[in-house]
């Protein structure tokens, strides 16, 4: 089993995957598998997931204050995100519900003074 770092990596990449998956099925018609854009924006979040020095401190890459994203990468990533994301909780209850949650406390806590 891994340490508590890894597992948090997986669930990142993992639930990113799925992200990515779904904006691909919706928007690009893919029945199996990603289309080859989609396949590159999902292989280039795995490499930043991978290369994260902050996954120790951060819930998500979009509250981070380090922004790794390529610019044209990450206008990928947001349309996903913003298309995907409201979406999730039809697919994956539990998981949009706990990212909603971490976002928050994440949110707060990066807003307390000092």
């Amino acid at each position: 089993m891994g340490t508590g770092i890894e597992a948090k990596r997986r669930r990142e990449k993992a639930m990113v995957s799925e992200m990515i998956a779904l904006y691909c099925r919706k928007k690009h018609g893919t029945r199996d598998g990603l289309c080859p854009d989609c396949a590159a924006l999902a292989a280039y979040a795995r490499q930043r997931s991978d290369r994260c020095p902050f996954m120790e401190r951060k819930t998500f890459c979009s509250n981070c204050s380090v922004h790794c994203y390529k610019p044209e990468m990450r206008e990928k990533i947001r349309a996903v995100m913003r298309f995907s994301g409201p979406r999730m909780l039809f697919v994956h209850p539990s998981a949009a519900i706990r990212h909603v949650v971490e976002t928050r406390r994440e949110k707060r806590r990066l807003e307390e003074p000092g």
